[in-house]
């Protein structure tokens, strides 16, 4: 087990002992006389264990789970299953995020939420946004479009509503990780905002972004988990969770070489759109097949259902897949 260590002013541990001396109150109960605000963190790896193990859906090939560091105490997974809406609010075309008037929007995602709580239980559900930050483009220097921070906080406004977390995703284009993550400190710092990557818009030669499908290899990977691991360590926080879309072998290049910290939870998050076969198969070739830690599951509402409506995978056919998805998201 792991533990979390805080600060107790002095003037309170004096007063403590004074009482304990006087007979006034028990050692015992001694943490009872801490601040509230400071509480005593403490993973619990037995359940952590355990929904990893539920998590793995029986897999006998031995891949899944997977092993690594225990996660620092505050960890949302696999304690919990997240369901996003993914998006922009500047266009109805890159999500249901910015699809619909925000309260419908919200009360759309809370519907989902209780969808999933619905069939599986053991998992509460945490909302989130997933909230294009940066957009790839085809003009400009770095060939993207950073958000104006107002538009970020109003997605902060929004998620404090429900009670939701905030991921930030990245579309670098021409630019890079290294240039693009910092400029978003100033929120990813805050407790419920975490990050996501796209290697389909992170181009590493002179091709526009959707002219051809991009690339992050494990060490553009490695470089945004100890960047949130030094946030995490800066500004004394829970766990960040960083979600890497994926849909390709080349999309993702090294998997093996990928590094997981005690401050970061890693998703990689199937993406793509398509049957219920064709999504199946991609799933069992690049996210069951190369193990990193967590995986997600992308649903498209318009993009799957071209064919007929019956392809848009509903939880409990999802529940079925090993290993099963933590991570859920709606564009």
């Amino acid at each position: 087990m792991s533990i979390a260590f805080f600060v107790v002013p002095l003037s309170l541990i004096f007063q403590c002992c004074k009482e304990v001396i006087n007979g006034t109150i028990k050692a015992k109960n001694l943490v009872d006389t801490l601040p509230i605000k400071t509480p005593l963190l403490v993973l619990d790896t037995l359940d952590y264990n355990f929904r990893l193990n539920l998590l793995s859906n029986g897999d006998d090939a031995g891949k899944w789970p997977t092993k690594g560091p225990y996660p620092l105490p505050g960890a949302i997974l696999p304690f919990f299953r997240i369901v996003a809406f993914y998006g922009n609010l500047y266009s109805k075309r890159m999500g249901i995020l910015g699809e619909y008037p925000v309260d419908e929007m919200l009360e759309k995602l809370k519907k989902e939420c209780q969808n999933w709580e619905a069939v599986d239980s053991i998992f509460p559900v945490k909302p989130a946004l997933h909230y294009i930050a940066v957009t790839a483009q085809t003009e400009g220097i770095n060939k993207n479009l950073r958000m104006p921070f107002q538009q970020i906080e109003k997605i902060l406004s929004l998620a404090k509503k429900i009670d939701a977390l905030v991921f930030l995703d990245i579309q670098v284009g021409w630019s890079s990780l290294e240039v693009e993550i910092p400029k978003l400190e100033k929120f990813l710092k805050l407790p419920n905002v975490h990050l996501g990557i796209d290697p389909e818009f992170s181009m590493k030669s002179e091709i526009l972004p959707g002219k051809q499908i991009g690339t992050f290899d494990a060490k553009d990977i490695n470089y945004a988990s100890k960047y949130l691991s030094k946030l995490v360590k800066k500004y004394q926080l829970s766990p960040k969770i960083l979600v890497v879309h994926r849909f390709t072998k080349n999309m993702v290049t090294n998997v093996g070489s990928i590094k997981i910290f005690p401050e970061v939870q890693f998703v990689m998050d199937m993406d793509g759109f398509g049957t219920k076969e064709l999504k199946k198969s991609t799933y069992q070739r690049h996210i069951y097949a190369e193990p990193v830690q967590f995986t997600g599951f992308k649903i498209f509402y318009k993009n799957d259902t071209k064919i007929s409506s019956k392809e848009l995978y509903t939880p409990e056919e999802l529940l079925k897949f090993i290993p099963r998805p933590i991570y859920i998201q709606y564009h």
